[in-house]
């Protein structure tokens, strides 16, 4: 018997369970691609960590700059409460989107994080928008 093996799978019920309560918390780098491709986003996409210089050396095309320090009640009133947010930092080794979805949902609001943030964006070979604008990832032809 493998180490694989030796504990056994759950059963099917207990997976579903398992990954339907991580998919309502999460979203990944391919998903929010697709959808600023598409023009589908019906989120807004925060990039939730670093100063403002960095986030205009390199951000994800169309986020905007709000470090989960900043998120308040006043700073979400600009936005409708049944707004989704989807807050990315910068990747696995980074708690930055998990603070702001916490601070997310204590104000009442919905929230998914991006799974792997910036590094994941570049591992997925994504292109990063710079400056201080949110940018575009373009539509697909």
């Amino acid at each position: 018997m493998s180490t694989v093996s030796e504990i056994p799978a759950a059963p099917a019920s207990v997976v579903i369970e398992h990954f339907e309560k991580r998919l309502v918390l999460e979203t990944d780098c391919a998903d929010v691609a697709q959808a600023l491709r598409s023009g589908e986003q019906d989120f807004v996409l925060l990039h939730v960590v670093g100063t403002e210089e960095a986030y205009q050396r390199r951000h994800v095309p169309g986020a905007l700059h709000l470090p989960h320090r900043e998120i308040t009640g006043a700073r979400m009133a600009a936005w409708p409460d049944d707004t989704l947010f989807v807050a990315y930092c910068a990747g696995p080794h980074c708690n930055g989107a998990d603070r702001a979805a916490l601070r997310l949902a204590r104000l009442g609001r919905r929230v998914k994080i991006m799974i792997g943030g910036i590094a994941g964006w570049e591992d997925e070979g994504l292109v990063f928008a710079a400056g201080a604008d949110p940018g575009t990832l373009g539509r697909a032809a």
